[in-house]
């Protein structure tokens, strides 16, 4: 069964050149122009990724973005955006997009993520059988790959599928340092330079839900001059 994906885009050009090269790969594609109805079609049409675009009429694509999240929805979303402030990609990330790309963007540079997205996407669900990988646990951290499921001590931490797919990286590998490059790669299914920023928005967003004092981190720990790794265990003191 062909892969889905809605492209929200209000620029003609750009969703019909977007649909033709998605469709040569075989993907199936719905269009839609305005920010309100593919609200819906997005939350009611069971896709494999939204494709989004954060200028639209009705309601822009952060919001979009942020009521899609708001209820729960966690269809992997890419965001498209020809603002050139750091701060408006940073946002969409904050809402919980889980990639984006800056117009004017290369095709083949938004297939390869839509083809990463997708790719980790169906792994995630292969690691959900009915005996799951084993749960993480350190100092009142708990991370079950199977329900992807995180808490700190009692409270149920609410993670978005990129943040969570980073943080189980981190925990499967503790006290192993890793680039941002090589974190891209990993996580994120690519590698392009100049992208390394998106690592840092993760990776300070985690550090937000699951650490007590994210100025002064317990789990995800700064590697300065190199990036960032897990503390073992018998470093995450509490």
């Amino acid at each position: 069964m062909p892969h889905r994906i809605l492209v929200i885009e209000d620029n003609h050009d750009i969703a019909r050149l977007v649909e033709l090269h998605l469709k040569d790969l075989s993907y199936q594609v719905d269009l839609d122009a305005d920010g309100r109805s593919g609200l819906q079609r997005a939350m009611k049409g069971n896709y494999d990724l939204v494709i989004l675009d954060i200028m639209l009429p009705g309601i822009d694509g952060l919001e979009v973005c942020r009521r899609l999240r708001g209820a729960s929805n966690q269809t992997p979303v890419l965001m498209l955006t020809a603002r050139t402030t750091e701060l408006d990609r940073v946002l969409g990330l904050e809402l919980g997009a889980d990639d984006y790309l800056t117009k004017p963007f290369s095709i083949m540079e938004l297939l390869a993520r839509v083809k990463a997205i997708i790719r980790r996407a169906g792994l995630s669900e292969m690691q959900r059988p009915d005996k799951g990988p084993d749960i993480i646990r350190i100092n009142g951290l708990l991370i079950d790959p199977a329900r992807r499921a995180v808490s700190v001590g009692d409270s149920a931490v609410e993670l978005t599928a990129r943040e969570f797919d980073l943080l189980h990286y981190f925990a499967s590998h503790p006290g192993q340092v890793f680039s941002r490059e090589q974190l891209l790669n990993s996580v994120w299914g690519y590698g392009h330079d100049g992208y390394e920023h998106t690592v840092n928005s993760h990776i300070n967003r985690l550090r937000k839900k699951i650490e007590r004092d994210p100025a002064d981190a317990r789990y995800i720990l700064t590697v300065w001059g190199v990036g960032y790794k897990f503390a073992e265990a018998s470093h995450a003191s509490v």
